[in-house]
């Protein structure tokens, strides 16, 4: 990627990070923070959403056909006549053009980065025991960033990129880049595989974000790979998994105990016959 003479990449925030509590307190060793706001293992009922409704797995033939140099010179030149910035793309003499991406961040669960030495005390100690600290917390979902690539970036080097940018220091394997488009009032989405070309995309699809955007989800391939999760993150879910249980047992025994009350008072107020 051509990140040497390229404009600052532009970070996006519209939410600070989600509150929550701090686990730390409650381990005994663990070199590991998490910021982890209440978070559920189990799909809660929702209200339909509003339209435009949402379609999974969609695709749509964006730069399926092949392309000549000269296609590629006149794609680039009327993409560049359609945005009003700076974030022109731009065609090499090998036929590789380079451009900027927008990736919205969409994720449900926390990333995982390096804790700050400064202020800790025991910093030497832990840094001669080869222990590394790392902090958990929710990115906003309204995040977002632009990165400039070319166009024989993949997906799966965006997705590295990303991690990098925000110094996420999860397994890449734990997310994926989806398209999202719009049209006739439903929402498409669709999982890129790892080898398919971002900027190929948007140049077909033109700079409309509307008719094509792209998302950074976790890689949802139906059951959770709790191998790749640290030690001390899988020790966290076990937390937030017992007290989301004790929750339901509580809402259970309430409403069990309230339906006798009710059933009791019922056959204290009729009469025999």
């Amino acid at each position: 990627m051509a990140d040497d003479k390229t404009p600052s990449f532009e970070m996006t925030w519209g939410s600070s990070t989600s509150s929550g509590y701090c686990s730390d307190e409650e381990s005994d060793s663990e070199f590991e923070q998490y910021f982890t706001a209440r978070t559920s293992f189990f799909p809660k009922t929702r209200k339909p959403a509003a339209t435009p409704s949402v379609k999974q797995d969609e695709q749509v033939e964006w730069g399926k056909q092949e392309w000549t140099a000269a296609d590629i010179q006149q794609k680039v030149k009327e993409y560049n006549a359609q945005i009003n910035s700076n974030l022109f793309m731009n065609m090499n003499k090998d036929a590789s053009y380079t451009g900027f991406i927008k990736v919205q961040f969409k994720l449900a669960r926390p990333v995982s980065v390096p804790t700050p030495k400064k202020g800790s005390s025991d910093a030497g100690a832990r840094k001669s025991s080869g222990v590394k600290r790392r902090t958990s917390f929710y990115l906003p979902k309204d995040a977002s960033k632009h990165l400039h690539i070319s166009s024989r970036t993949s997906a799966r080097e965006v997705i590295e990129a990303l991690l990098k940018k925000f110094t996420v220091v999860d397994n890449p394997g734990k997310f994926a880049l989806f398209e999202r488009s719009e049209r006739h009032d439903q929402v498409y989405v669709r999982k890129l595989s790892d080898d398919e070309r971002p900027l190929r995309l948007r140049l077909s699809a033109g700079p409309n974000e509307k008719i094509l955007s792209f998302v950074l989800k976790e890689n949802e391939t139906g059951d959770v790979n709790w191998h790749a999760f640290s030690m001390p993150e899988l020790k966290n879910f076990l937390r937030i998994l017992q007290r989301e249980e004790e929750e339901h047992v509580k809402q259970i025994v309430q409403r069990y105990a309230l339906a006798r009350t009710k059933m009791q008072e019922a056959l204290a107020g009729s009469t025999p016959g």
